[in-house]
C-alpha cells in the first residue's frame, strides 16, 4: 500500500467513464470558474443529494478565489493518490458534476478507509441535467467494481 494506504503502491488511476451525455476526467484548477458556476446553481438539489451530509455546499455559497483553493486540495489529493475527485463535463465541455472517491471515515474524521480498504463516494449533478444522476450513479458503481482496488465500496443512491 501507498503511505497513505488508500491505494496500493504503483496503482494508477484506470480510465474514467464516460456515457451519454457525460464523461469525467480528473478534476483540477482549470475547471474554477465552470465547477463554481455548476455547484452555486444548484446547492439546495446537491444538498438534497443521497451522499452528502448537509455540510456542502455552503448554503451561502463560497468565493471563488476559495473554490479555487478546494480544487487545488483535490487535485493534490489525485496526484498524492489521497483521494480522487473526477469533474463531470457534458457533451459540449461543460461542467455538470463531479465524483469524489475518498477513503471512508469515522464519525471522528479520521480516515478508516486506508485501514479496510473501504471508500466512500460521492457524486453530484446540477440541477438541470438531474437526468445524469442516475446514468452516472450506475456508470461509477460497475467502474469502481471492475477497475479499483478497493475491498468495500460506501455509494449511496436513492434507495438508501
Amino acid at each position: 500500500m501507498s503511505e497513505q494506504g488508500f491505494v496500493p503502491d504503483g496503482f494508477a488511476a484506470p480510465v474514467a467513464p464516460s456515457g451519454a451525455g457525460y464523461r469525467l476526467e480528473p478534476l483540477g484548477p482549470q475547471h474554477n470558474e465552470a465547477d463554481h458556476a455548476a455547484w452555486t446553481s444548484s446547492i439546495a438539489h446537491i444538498r438534497a443529494t443521497p451522499g452528502f451530509d448537509g455540510e456542502w455546499p455552503p448554503v451561502d455559497g463560497m468565493s471563488l478565489e476559495a473554490n479555487l483553493a478546494d480544487l487545488q486540495r483535490h487535485a493534490d489529493d489525485f496526484a498524492a493518490r489521497r483521494g480522487f475527485t473526477y469533474t463531470v463535463l457534458d457533451d459540449a465541455g461543460v461542467v455538470v458534476g463531479c465524483v469524489y472517491i475518498y477513503p471512508s471515515r469515522t464519525e471522528d474524521g479520521t480516515a478508516d478507509g486506508t485501514e479496510d480498504g473501504t471508500a466512500k463516494v460521492s457524486s453530484w449533478v446540477s440541477a438541470d441535467r438531474a437526468d445524469l444522476d442516475g446514468p452516472l450513479h450506475d456508470a461509477v458503481a460497475a467502474w469502481l467494481a471492475a477497475d479499483w482496488p478497493f475491498k468495500r465500496v460506501r455509494y449511496r443512491d436513492a434507495a438508501e
